[in-house]
């Protein structure tokens, strides 16, 4: 009898990677995680760079996810939320829109939009309705691409052109409005339960938390070149030789996964987030910043050092802005322009702290994808946030397979020996 080296060799070891181990040993199974690179969290990374915490990519975390409450103690991460709210450059200026029952003293802006929008209000509230129903109710609804349902429902004024599609680019690493709308409906959901925020730590405290929460083996730096299946064994090749199991859980990014499996890889979109440490912070809000007249690269802005102080050492300031990679990069230049005019600034100056570009920083997620199985192939499993572009679809997906596979291996012993 084959000597196998785990019960489930878990390939990646970000998000949807750690939760699918973590659910592994919980259901009394070993595996084995295999992780490409030189630390766990995949897309999710964290830099310390001259006292400045940046994250891999501008990135934010809803507490609101139930897989991430359902995973880690979200208090150990010492989350920080940003404003309830969005803050939007227009050409009448600076319009700070917040949720008027939390922030009471920056209602007018709001009121101002509700009363001159009063139809569109109405007809985003009705359309974002489905989404309060759960996820069942909307995958029952005929899925369109964001731009074509918000045009079905009505929703065509300067809410929909200088809030919420400006909001929605940078969330989505999409300004065409081609991403389905199902998902859009049920990402915004999350949005009004809870506002998101940064942890102390940085975004990387998250899967640290749940590295912690291991007992099963981590190899770093282990990518595996190809898997195959051979007389009832899984094997998984690797530079040090090959790795067997029972079955084998692929959850290194959405394009690597696709090529192991077989499968066809989902498209991916790309952003950059360039991080500015000014010598004054450019204003003391703690929201996010957007443009509502579209008239540079950046989708998003904030003084993050604003919401988690430890972003920055004592006494600095850090600012993201984030821009879509769809053809070619924008300049240093362009995003300096862009940046000030957005907080009023002159943001020539500003030093950088570093710059990401991810050209496979989201998967898309396109009409009629939207929630859909990922690829099986017996015990072989596809895990990721390739139908949920979120840490809540990629930790969700994790534990999901973990536990088809639980069932599945249940009975079965793991061979021990010749």
């Amino acid at each position: 009898m084959v000597v196998m080296d785990a019960d489930v060799i878990v390939v990646g070891a970000g998000l949807a990677g750690l939760n699918a181990a973590r659910t592994l040993e919980e259901g009394g199974l070993t595996p084995l995680v295999l992780e490409a690179s030189d630390a766990v969290g995949g897309r999710v990374r964290t830099e310390l760079i001259d006292g400045y915490r940046v994250d891999r990519g501008f990135q934010l975390l809803n507490p609101a996810y139930p897989a991430v409450r359902e995973a880690v103690d979200v208090g150990r991460l010492a989350l920080r939320s940003f404003g309830r709210g969005v803050a939007v450059r227009t050409d009448a200026g600076l319009r700070v829109l917040t949720d008027p029952t939390r922030t009471t003293h920056r209602a007018l802006d709001m009121l101002h939009l509700v009363l001159t929008e009063r139809r569109e209000v109405a007809a985003l509230t009705a359309w974002l309705a489905p989404a309060a129903a759960g996820r069942r109710a909307l995958q029952l609804l005929p899925d369109t691409s964001l731009a074509e349902s918000l045009d079905a429902a009505g929703v065509r004024g300067d809410l929909r052109a200088e809030v919420l599609e400006p909001f929605l680019a940078g969330v989505l690493a999409d300004d065409t409005g081609a991403t389905s709308a199902s998902f859009v409906r049920w990402l915004l959901r999350f949005f009004s339960l809870a506002t998101p925020g940064l942890p102390g730590q940085g975004m990387a405290a998250l899967p640290e938390l749940l590295r912690a929460s291991l007992s099963a083996e981590v190899r770093l730096s282990t990518p595996v070149s190809s898997v195959e299946h051979h007389a009832g064994t899984w094997i998984a090749h690797t530079d040090a030789g090959p790795l067997t199991a029972r079955a084998i859980v692929l959850a290194a990014d959405p394009t690597t996964s696709a090529t192991l499996m077989g499968s066809e890889a989902p498209t991916m979109r790309g952003l950059a987030t360039w991080w500015f440490a000014p010598p004054t912070a450019p204003t003391d809000s703690p929201y996010l910043h957007v443009d509502g007249a579209h008239r540079g690269p950046v989708v998003n802005t904030a003084v993050v050092s604003n919401v988690q102080p430890s972003y920055a050492p004592a006494g600095g300031h850090l600012v993201e802005a984030s821009t879509l990679l769809a053809g070619q990069a924008p300049t240093e230049a362009e995003v300096r322009a862009h940046v000030g005019l957005i907080y009023g600034a002159d943001a020539g100056s500003w030093p950088v702290v570093a710059v990401h570009e991810i050209p496979r920083a989201l998967p898309a997620i396109e009409p009629g994808r939207c929630f859909r199985p990922l690829p099986t192939r017996g015990g072989l499993v596809l895990a990721g946030d390739a139908a949920d572009a979120s840490i809540q679809g990629a930790l969700d997906s994790g534990r999901s397979v973990a536990r088809q596979l639980v069932t599945s291996l249940a009975g079965r012993p793991t061979p021990t020996g010749p």
